[in-house]
């Protein structure tokens, strides 16, 4: 720090400086706290969608196996999927501390695909399992995201809190203590010089 004038006022406003400091780190330390809570839940909604999108993506797998089994995988290529144009996906938007966190869902349209030129029930739960897929991945592409916003602002924290008890509070605590000290030697001498003499 500069050279601080040894005066009254410049203590008075190195300690209101101190005081606020303090209180930003304590906001900031309870603001990590927070946030790295919240990750925590959000970590293990991701993962239980997780488990139950490996449940589906099995389900998946043996559809996909019977309908190829059935039309070949040229046929297969060929019947048609679901249009994306049928579903959308609706976002919800909260705020914490600053953060975005979103919470999305895939709600179905009211359309129906084309039909099929060799319908069959292997092809359809195939189509049906694959779609069944989507709902989940839009939770998990939101939750996601939420994670990586939760983060990034934690460790822009971590690094603001760190700043602050590493840098800041020890630099304006030396400040102070310098001005304070040169405050009494100044004292002293006045006191000194107005002592009477004999």
């Amino acid at each position: 720090m500069n050279a601080i004038a040894p005066t009254r006022s410049a203590a008075i406003a190195l300690r209101d400086e101190r005081r606020t400091m303090r209180e930003g780190y304590t906001f900031l330390d309870e603001k990590c706290l927070l946030l790295a809570g919240t990750m925590l839940r959000e970590m293990r909604r991701f993962e239980a969608l997780r488990a139950a999108l490996a449940d589906l993506q099995r389900e998946a797998e043996r559809a996909l196996r019977a309908a190829a089994a059935r039309h070949g995988l040229h046929g297969l290529q060929c019947y048609p999927a679901l249009d994306g144009s049928l579903q959308a996906v609706r976002t919800t938007r909260r705020s914490l501390l600053g953060v975005a966190l979103l919470e999305a869902r895939l709600e179905p349209g009211t359309g129906r695909p084309e039909p099929a030129v060799n319908p069959s029930p292997e092809a359809d739960a195939c189509r049906a399992a694959f779609a069944g897929l989507l709902p989940r991945l839009a939770e998990m592409a939101a939750l996601a995201g939420n994670l990586e916003r939760l983060y990034r602002e934690y460790r822009r924290t971590v690094r603001r809190v760190r700043a602050l008890q590493d840098v800041l509070l020890p630099e304006t605590e030396a400040a102070l203590n310098e001005v304070e000290a040169r405050l009494e030697e100044l004292e002293r001498d006045e006191a000194l010089w107005a002592r009477p003499r004999r």
